[in-house]
């Protein structure tokens, strides 16, 4: 979990000699549309981006091209031909790039702007409030994905099975889904929005038939989990964790837009954790393995939890992220010779 609103995989900035000025309700927030109807791909760019820039609104050259190349059919603005973005957008394009771009004015992420996002190899459909997958999240899958590979191999076992507490938009049931196809997933989300749009993206994906989604709370619903869900191989979750007292920390674009319950860890931080943990010692097979994604100041603090309260639980390491901060915690069932 990243707390930036948007994350662009291009580079590169377009330079264009001519300028286009419209006449702007600063009042309003909005930008006029050009009267004559003339403007190219590459003016409305720079256009947006200096309002964006004007109005306080985080990565506005970025935001710009990103909804810009949406509206023409692609991820980013490096995939249109440099003819394109010459010509004059239609009048339809216009109407859209403007309703877009008035969207981002109220500092709504580009992921509920565009109402789509990539994670890893796939591209989900987005919905707000339901918590926007963010790259730390494609290393915790990595992470997850590297063992099953290894636990296949040693045990030559084919039939794998997961649980994933808090799935929002399916991103990781999905990616691991979509890796190996021995697996399935049975997955959990106190959010029913976020149940349907994970179902939503599973049967766009082609992946629904291996994927069971259920609209459930771990905190509160523990028991029926368990009466519902068979032993697994392995528990993932990017829960919430942060501490309450730091949610009024969090960018506008959090705080207005994003789910809160998909956020807030509680006093602690560790308020949706316990439970699953708890999960862990009574659905996993074993040897089987939970993998967390916590605050940086979460891994001592649940591997003393699982020394003093958990005995069936190993903690076994602790992985940082691309920014060097201790952020994956991987814990193990014992076996009986443990």
């Amino acid at each position: 979990m990243m707390f930036k609103t948007i994350w662009f995989r291009f580079s590169g900035v377009l330079k264009q000699k001519s300028v286009v000025r419209f006449s702007s309700r600063a009042a309003e927030g909005a930008v006029a549309p050009p009267a004559d109807g003339s403007v190219t791909a590459e003016q409305a760019v720079r256009l947006w981006a200096t309002h964006f820039r004007l109005h306080g609104i985080s990565e506005p050259l970025l935001s710009s091209q990103y909804i810009i190349s949406h509206v023409l059919g692609e991820k980013t603005l490096e995939c249109v031909p440099r003819k394109r973005l010459r010509d004059t957008l239609t009048d339809t394009e216009i109407e859209k790039v403007w309703k877009l771009c008035s969207k981002r004015l109220t500092k709504m992420p580009v992921q509920y702007v565009i109402e789509e996002w990539d994670f890893r190899d796939l591209t989900l459909k987005m919905k707000r409030p339901v918590f926007i997958p963010r790259p730390e999240t494609e290393e915790l899958v990595s992470l997850v994905l590297e063992d099953l590979r290894l636990m296949q191999g040693e045990s030559h076992k084919t039939d794998l099975r997961g649980l994933e507490v808090g799935c929002g938009s399916g991103a990781i049931s999905l990616s691991l889904l979509r890796s190996i196809p021995q697996l399935r997933v049975f997955a959990l989300d106190q959010s029913q929005t976020a149940v349907c749009l994970t179902m939503e993206n599973a049967n766009r994906l082609g992946l629904q038939d291996r994927l069971y989604v259920h609209h459930l709370d771990v905190i509160k619903d523990a028991g029926e989990i368990m009466s519902k869900c068979e032993p697994v191989d392995f528990i993932v979750s990017n829960p919430p964790y942060l501490l309450s007292q730091d949610m009024k920390t969090l960018q506008t674009e959090i705080l207005r837009f994003e789910d809160h319950a998909a956020l807030d860890g509680g006093l602690d931080g560790l308020s949706v954790i316990r439970p699953i943990l708890g999960l862990g010692s009574e659905l996993l097979t074993e040897r089987g393995r939970v993998y967390l994604e916590v605050a940086p100041c979460h891994p001592p603090v649940i591997q003393q939890l699982i020394e003093e309260m958990m005995p069936g639980l190993l903690y076994l390491e602790t992985h940082c992220d691309l920014t060097n901060r201790p952020r994956f915690c991987i814990l193990q069932k014992k076996g009986e010779n443990d």
